[in-house]
């Protein structure tokens, strides 16, 4: 495979009428078929011709997701240019540093704030040049600005189609597909360099262990500009298979349910809320609901296990049958019926969690990886995987464990390096091995088991080494908490900043018959902070105890990647919550005058 939106197309031209691409238009479920997909693909690539973009020149993307967005991806790389894509909730400051650090001149653009957000950097540094709007009507900024149906339409007319089938001709693996910028949870932003290649080397491990095939449905909700969902999307139009799209992920439980995916990519956030939902409703069920529960998630536990390993008998299946009636097919309900498998990816999602989705028949493979790697490293499958752990390396990848026990890589997913930044490359290859950054270890059969990034560990005042995120996900998935950033670098003990599952807590304090008006009101509320204090003391149960969270403050506000506060997988961007909260965190540990 020489270029991935040749081979989609090429692809596309056999699956003909059936669906590619669904999305919604006020309301209502629009399809575009392979046929149209191709056919506008083309005529995107024609125009961009048409407007001058050579081979290698960078043409950005700064939208939400929905179908134009991977028909002006794909367009640009038909031609052998170079996608840059832009977060859909950056700055307009970032923005403006990706744009200037990839000499941007033409970007496609979403008619909401990103429009505006473009326009302010054109005003700034006199680009992009040229904007084209994605999806919908908008008052354009210039001349020469247009409009996506515009643009295809002409596209469709122009007379550069003997142009685009001599790049065709001489597209190579080695070419640059995309440069996605990603700032990770320390650093300035980097743009990681990804060809061809990088990304066919992921295909060749999902044709090997998923079974994806023309007749399956998936749901894209993360962001299209995170490297985990563009190559899950690229692999689904590669195989013929139905791609929807959610352009808000806060509405994801509604879009699951309409959707209906069978297969899908997900962060795990999206699980640990499905979770924490689940639970809070038990707690406040009658008893004997919540002893059917349990034993329903026993039996299909065991009832999974044994199907995967020869087969079940006649008394776990007749259990199985009823556990499944009574409990089990209401939680794939919620998550849009049945699936063949479901991958998490970005950041750690707890045993307990993957336990609960499979006793219902929802297998989640849990994988690692990184943008720099196209992303995947490691991953579980259907056919061999292992809870608690990131699964084994997948095809043609090479880890191995450094002294330090760090993470490090080799593999044809490696990115050639950072743009624009020799030194930054230089530091993290040494050898021609790649420093992930990561700590880890493998189990006694392969599989890898993650423990926490080198720059997030904690080394508190007494010499202990902890792993915060480990410590998040642990507490976190607790059904009242919706947000943790676990803090104690150079202090005696651990503690947190805690944001409440606000809709959770509201209820609970509700039937305590406490009054509020506010988050702000509830966060400062005794019987709150007792409240909290026991669930968080509870689900720190496992942990050792210099690990434990021995003091915390309640955040009436949720971090947001708009502050800089979390990266687009939602993982919390440490330093920037030490810095933007330092007063908040001195004064917890100022009540206690030996820290």
């Amino acid at each position: 495979m020489n270029n991935i939106a040749l081979s989609i197309r090429a692809n596309a031209r056999e699956f003909g009428e059936s669906a590619a691409l669904r999305h919604k238009i006020v309301g209502r479920w629009h399809e575009i078929s392979y046929r149209e997909m191709d056919e506008t693909i083309a005529a995107v690539s024609r125009k961009l011709v048409d407007l001058g973009v050579q081979v290698g020149d960078k043409v950005a993307i700064f939208a939400p997701n929905c179908p134009d967005w991977v028909l002006a991806d794909l367009g640009i790389q038909s031609i052998r240019g170079v996608t840059v894509p832009i977060f859909a909730t950056s700055t307009v400051e970032q923005a403006q540093y990706i744009i200037e650090d990839a000499d941007v001149r033409i970007a496609f653009a979403g008619s909401g704030s990103e429009m505006e957000k473009l326009s302010a950097v054109r005003e700034a540094c006199g680009k992009p040049e040229v904007l084209i709007a994605l999806e919908g009507r908008t008052d354009l900024g210039r001349e020469g600005d247009m409009l996506m149906p515009e643009f295809i339409k002409a596209g469709m007319s122009s007379d550069t189609q003997d142009e685009c089938d001599l790049r065709a001709d001489d597209a190579k693996p080695t070419d640059l597909a995309t440069i996605i910028y990603t700032s990770g949870t320390t650093g300035e932003p980097k743009g990681v360099m990804l060809a061809h290649e990088n990304f066919v080397n992921q295909f060749e491990t999902l044709e090997r262990n998923y079974d994806v095939t023309s007749e399956d449905r998936s749901l894209c909700f993360l962001p299209l500009s995170h490297v985990f969902e563009r190559a899950w999307t690229f692999f689904v139009l590669l195989r013929g298979a139905k791609n929807s799209f959610c352009p808000d992920p806060r509405r994801i439980a509604k879009f699951l349910v309409e959707a209906g995916p069978n297969i899908m990519a997900s962060a795990p956030r999206l699980y640990e809320k499905i979770y924490a939902g689940i639970f809070d409703k038990l707690e406040t069920a009658p008893a004997y609901r919540q002893k059917l529960f349990h034993w329903a998630l026993d039996v299909g536990g065991r009832y999974e296990r044994k199907i995967r390993n020869g087969g079940a008998g006649p008394l776990l299946k007749s259990q199985h049958a009823l556990a499944d009636k009574l409990v089990l097919s209401k939680l794939r309900e919620v998550i849009g019926g049945p699936k063949k498998f479901m991958a998490s990816g970005g950041a750690a999602l707890s045993k307990e969690i993957e336990e609960m989705f499979f006793a219902a028949g929802l297998l989640i493979c849990q994988g690692y990886g990184l943008t720099e790697t196209a992303p995947m490293l490691t991953a579980n499958a259907p056919g061999e995987f292992r809870f608690g752990t990131v699964g084994k390396p997948v095809v043609n990848v090479e880890l191995k464990i450094a002294e330090s026990g760090e993470i490090l890589a080799k593999g044809p997913n490696v990115m050639s390096g950072y743009f624009n930044k020799p030194e930054a490359t230089e530091e993290v290859f040494s050898d021609g091995w790649f420093h992930t950054g990561d700590v880890g270890h493998f189990d006694e059969d392969g599989f890898l088991i993650i423990t926490d990034r080198i720059k997030d560990l904690i080394v508190t005042s007494g010499g202990k080494n902890i792993a915060p995120q480990w410590i998040e996900t642990v507490v976190g998935k607790d059904p009242f908490i919706d947000q943790l950033a676990v803090l104690g670098d150079s202090r005696k003990y651990i503690s947190a900043l805690v944001v409440p599952s606000f809709d959770i807590l509201s209820e609970w304090a509700k039937r305590q018959k406490l009054h509020f008006e506010s988050h702000e009101d509830l966060v400062r509320m005794p019987e709150v902070i007792r409240h909290m204090t026991e669930r968080i003391t509870r689900q720190s149960r496992q942990l050792a105890p210099f690990e434990k969270i021995k003091r915390f403050t309640l955040m009436a506000k949720e971090f947001t990647m708009q502050a800089g506060e979390i990266t687009p997988t939602l993982k919390v961007k440490r330093r920037v919550i030490h810095e933007k909260y330092k007063d908040l965190i001195d004064r917890m540990y100022s009540k206690d005058t030996n820290s």
